[in-house]
């Protein structure tokens, strides 16, 4: 006779709170595709791998599996934006403009974070 099947409270917390996360992540982040003003980042040529996507204003550090690992990105944003990279002493930067895409950029591997603007740092 069938008796049922037991969850553990714990595992069922974490699988809970795991379909939270998935629901609550932007949807452009989830399926790895730009929505209306989002910039994103691929860890793979062609817009492939993983993905993170930047919606303006602001400066926003890229995720540790993005740091200097991109390769590829997709703009959807109506303005330009600035991937930095951050020296020893000094930033760099390198423009995206609105709706430009790289699907071979090998900046990427230089990218540490996104802004609105060049944060004052020097063209790279």
């Amino acid at each position: 006779m069938f008796s049922g099947f037991a969850v553990p409270a714990a595992a069922l917390a974490a699988t809970v709170l795991a379909a939270t996360t998935l629901l609550s992540a932007s949807p452009a982040t989830a399926a790895g595709a730009p929505l209306a003003g989002d910039v994103c980042f691929w860890t793979a040529a062609g817009q492939h791998g993983s993905s993170w996507c930047y919606t303006p204003p602001g400066y926003t550090d890229v995720p540790d599996f993005l740091h200097d690992k991109a390769a590829s990105f997709r703009s959807n944003a109506d303005s330009a934006v600035y991937a930095i990279d951050w020296g020893r002493d000094t930033c760099y930067y390198r423009l995206i403009r609105a709706h430009d895409l790289a699907d071979n950029w090998p900046w990427g591997a230089r990218l540490d974070g996104v802004a609105d603007t060049t944060m004052g740092c020097e063209v790279g």
